[in-house]
Protein backbone atom coordinates (compact mmCIF):
# COMPACT_ATOMS: atom_id res chain seq x y z
CA UNK A 1 0.00 0.00 0.00
CA UNK A 2 3.07 2.52 0.83
CA UNK A 3 4.74 1.86 -2.48
CA UNK A 4 1.84 2.48 -4.19
CA UNK A 5 1.04 5.88 -2.37
CA UNK A 6 5.14 6.79 -3.16
CA UNK A 7 4.66 5.98 -6.91
CA UNK A 8 1.08 8.33 -6.94
CA UNK A 9 3.10 10.92 -5.07
CA UNK A 10 5.87 10.65 -7.69
CA UNK A 11 3.59 10.53 -10.14
CA UNK A 12 2.02 13.44 -8.84
CA UNK A 13 4.83 15.97 -8.56
CA UNK A 14 6.49 14.66 -12.32
CA UNK A 15 3.00 15.67 -13.62
CA UNK A 16 3.32 19.05 -11.63
CA UNK A 17 7.04 19.86 -12.86
CA UNK A 18 6.16 19.20 -16.56
CA UNK A 19 2.97 21.95 -16.64
CA UNK A 20 5.36 24.04 -15.20
CA UNK A 21 8.24 23.88 -17.45
CA UNK A 22 4.87 24.55 -20.29
CA UNK A 23 3.81 27.17 -18.86
CA UNK A 24 7.76 28.37 -18.57
CA UNK A 25 8.12 27.49 -22.72
CA UNK A 26 4.74 29.53 -23.45
CA UNK A 27 5.99 32.70 -21.69
CA UNK A 28 8.88 32.64 -23.59
CA UNK A 29 6.74 32.04 -26.58
CA UNK A 30 5.10 35.34 -26.50
CA UNK A 31 8.25 36.99 -25.00
CA UNK A 32 9.67 36.18 -28.86
CA UNK A 33 6.14 37.04 -30.30
CA UNK A 34 6.92 40.49 -29.08
CA UNK A 35 10.11 41.02 -30.57
CA UNK A 36 9.19 39.70 -33.53
CA UNK A 37 5.77 42.17 -33.81
CA UNK A 38 8.30 45.31 -33.52
CA UNK A 39 6.99 47.67 -36.48
CA UNK A 40 9.39 47.81 -38.93
CA UNK A 41 8.99 51.30 -40.58
CA UNK A 42 9.86 51.40 -44.48
CA UNK A 43 10.94 54.17 -46.70
CA UNK A 44 10.50 54.22 -50.29
CA UNK A 45 13.61 55.76 -52.08
CA UNK A 46 12.17 57.35 -55.95
CA UNK A 47 15.80 58.50 -57.54
CA UNK A 48 15.95 61.48 -59.91
CA UNK A 49 16.31 58.87 -62.99
CA UNK A 50 13.40 57.00 -62.18
CA UNK A 51 15.01 54.39 -60.21
CA UNK A 52 13.27 53.11 -56.57
CA UNK A 53 13.86 50.98 -53.44
CA UNK A 54 13.11 50.20 -50.32
CA UNK A 55 14.02 50.70 -46.99
CA UNK A 56 13.30 48.73 -44.05
CA UNK A 57 14.13 49.93 -40.26
CA UNK A 58 15.01 48.19 -37.52
CA UNK A 59 14.22 50.12 -34.21
CA UNK A 60 14.54 47.21 -31.72
CA UNK A 61 18.44 47.36 -32.94
CA UNK A 62 19.35 51.61 -32.78
CA UNK A 63 15.74 53.14 -31.67
CA UNK A 64 17.10 56.81 -31.76
CA UNK A 65 18.74 56.48 -34.69
CA UNK A 66 15.63 54.82 -36.99
CA UNK A 67 13.68 57.69 -35.12
CA UNK A 68 15.90 60.57 -36.41
CA UNK A 69 15.97 59.23 -39.82
CA UNK A 70 12.24 59.03 -40.23
CA UNK A 71 12.30 62.35 -38.97
CA UNK A 72 14.05 64.04 -41.68
CA UNK A 73 12.20 61.80 -44.38
CA UNK A 74 9.03 62.62 -42.95
CA UNK A 75 9.96 66.48 -43.17
CA UNK A 76 11.61 66.23 -46.91
CA UNK A 77 15.37 66.59 -45.81
CA UNK A 78 16.59 64.01 -48.08
CA UNK A 79 14.66 65.36 -51.08
CA UNK A 80 16.61 66.92 -53.55
CA UNK A 81 20.04 65.20 -52.14
CA UNK A 82 22.41 63.28 -53.26
CA UNK A 83 24.81 60.17 -53.04
CA UNK A 84 27.92 61.93 -53.28
CA UNK A 85 30.52 58.82 -52.34
CA UNK A 86 30.19 55.27 -53.84
CA UNK A 87 32.67 53.21 -53.86
CA UNK A 88 32.29 49.50 -55.58
CA UNK A 89 32.44 46.92 -53.37
CA UNK A 90 32.10 49.04 -50.34
CA UNK A 91 29.01 51.17 -50.06
CA UNK A 92 27.34 54.29 -50.95
CA UNK A 93 26.55 57.23 -49.19
CA UNK A 94 24.13 60.17 -49.03
CA UNK A 95 22.37 62.51 -47.04
CA UNK A 96 24.27 65.47 -46.88
CA UNK A 97 22.98 68.62 -47.78
CA UNK A 98 26.66 70.19 -48.70
CA UNK A 99 26.88 67.11 -50.85
CA UNK A 100 30.63 67.25 -49.66
CA UNK A 101 30.54 64.66 -46.96
CA UNK A 102 31.02 67.77 -44.36
CA UNK A 103 27.65 68.85 -44.12
CA UNK A 104 24.90 67.11 -41.91
CA UNK A 105 21.26 68.32 -40.13
CA UNK A 106 21.14 70.51 -37.19
CA UNK A 107 20.96 67.60 -34.79
CA UNK A 108 23.12 65.34 -33.59
CA UNK A 109 22.51 61.75 -32.38
CA UNK A 110 23.93 59.31 -30.12
CA UNK A 111 26.04 56.60 -31.50
CA UNK A 112 23.99 53.72 -31.19
CA UNK A 113 27.02 51.09 -31.55
CA UNK A 114 29.57 48.72 -29.13
CA UNK A 115 31.99 50.73 -29.11
CA UNK A 116 30.37 53.77 -27.78
CA UNK A 117 28.91 51.79 -25.33
CA UNK A 118 25.58 50.51 -26.97
CA UNK A 119 25.40 46.59 -27.37
CA UNK A 120 21.89 46.49 -28.11
CA UNK A 121 22.54 46.76 -31.82
CA UNK A 122 23.60 43.63 -33.25
CA UNK A 123 22.96 44.01 -36.69
CA UNK A 124 25.68 43.25 -38.86
CA UNK A 125 26.80 45.55 -41.71
CA UNK A 126 26.00 42.94 -45.17
CA UNK A 127 24.73 43.71 -48.39
CA UNK A 128 21.91 45.72 -48.23
CA UNK A 129 22.69 46.93 -44.95
CA UNK A 130 21.81 50.82 -44.20
CA UNK A 131 23.83 52.68 -41.44
CA UNK A 132 24.79 56.12 -40.03
CA UNK A 133 28.02 57.64 -41.45
CA UNK A 134 29.67 59.52 -38.72
CA UNK A 135 32.79 61.78 -37.75
CA UNK A 136 35.73 60.71 -35.87
CA UNK A 137 33.64 61.42 -32.54
CA UNK A 138 31.61 58.67 -31.72
CA UNK A 139 27.99 60.90 -31.35
CA UNK A 140 28.47 62.75 -34.69
CA UNK A 141 25.51 61.29 -36.67
CA UNK A 142 23.32 63.50 -38.19
CA UNK A 143 22.01 62.95 -41.53
CA UNK A 144 24.37 61.27 -43.68
CA UNK A 145 23.79 57.34 -44.27
CA UNK A 146 25.13 54.65 -46.31
CA UNK A 147 24.28 51.11 -47.88
CA UNK A 148 26.81 48.25 -48.14
CA UNK A 149 27.57 46.66 -51.35
CA UNK A 150 29.31 43.89 -49.68
CA UNK A 151 29.57 42.23 -45.91
CA UNK A 152 31.65 44.95 -44.61
CA UNK A 153 30.93 43.87 -40.76
CA UNK A 154 34.46 43.12 -40.07
CA UNK A 155 35.59 46.53 -39.96
CA UNK A 156 31.98 48.09 -39.17
CA UNK A 157 30.12 46.27 -37.03
CA UNK A 158 30.37 47.38 -33.48
CA UNK A 159 31.65 50.98 -35.02
CA UNK A 160 29.12 52.32 -36.96
CA UNK A 161 25.25 52.46 -36.28
CA UNK A 162 23.61 49.84 -38.86
CA UNK A 163 19.43 50.40 -38.16
CA UNK A 164 18.11 49.37 -41.63
CA UNK A 165 18.53 47.26 -45.14
CA UNK A 166 17.00 47.79 -48.58
CA UNK A 167 14.56 44.99 -48.89
CA UNK A 168 13.48 45.83 -52.70
CA UNK A 169 15.30 47.50 -55.17
CA UNK A 170 18.79 46.79 -54.38
CA UNK A 171 19.71 46.57 -58.66
CA UNK A 172 19.01 50.63 -58.24
CA UNK A 173 21.67 50.76 -55.62
CA UNK A 174 24.13 48.50 -57.70
CA UNK A 175 23.75 50.87 -60.67
CA UNK A 176 24.99 53.62 -58.85
CA UNK A 177 28.54 51.85 -59.84
CA UNK A 178 27.69 52.28 -63.13
CA UNK A 179 28.75 56.19 -63.65
CA UNK A 180 31.70 57.52 -63.81
CA UNK A 181 34.00 58.86 -60.81
CA UNK A 182 36.64 60.99 -60.30
CA UNK A 183 38.50 61.45 -56.79
CA UNK A 184 37.63 63.03 -53.52
CA UNK A 185 40.39 64.80 -51.50
CA UNK A 186 41.17 61.33 -49.84
CA UNK A 187 42.07 59.82 -52.41
CA UNK A 188 39.18 57.86 -53.16
CA UNK A 189 37.75 57.11 -56.37
CA UNK A 190 34.89 57.78 -55.30
CA UNK A 191 32.41 60.90 -56.86
CA UNK A 192 30.27 61.00 -59.18
CA UNK A 193 31.12 62.51 -62.03
CA UNK A 194 27.07 63.40 -62.91
CA UNK A 195 25.57 63.97 -59.51
CA UNK A 196 23.02 60.91 -58.41
CA UNK A 197 20.38 62.65 -56.91
CA UNK A 198 17.56 61.62 -54.67
CA UNK A 199 13.92 62.70 -56.15
CA UNK A 200 12.33 62.23 -52.56
CA UNK A 201 12.15 59.63 -49.73
CA UNK A 202 8.73 58.80 -48.14
CA UNK A 203 7.48 56.60 -45.40
CA UNK A 204 5.21 54.29 -46.39
CA UNK A 205 4.75 52.21 -43.63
Amino acid sequence: MKKIIAVALCLTLGFSLLCACSGSNDTSSESDKTVENVAHPQVEVKMENGGKFILELYPEYAPETVENFLNLVNEGFYNGLTFHRVMKGFMAQGGDPEGTGNGGSEKKIKGEFASNGFTKNTLSHERGVISMARSAKNDSASSQFFICYADVSESLDGNYAAFGKVIKGMEVVDAFCDVPMTYNIRGEKAVPVEPIYIDSMTQIK
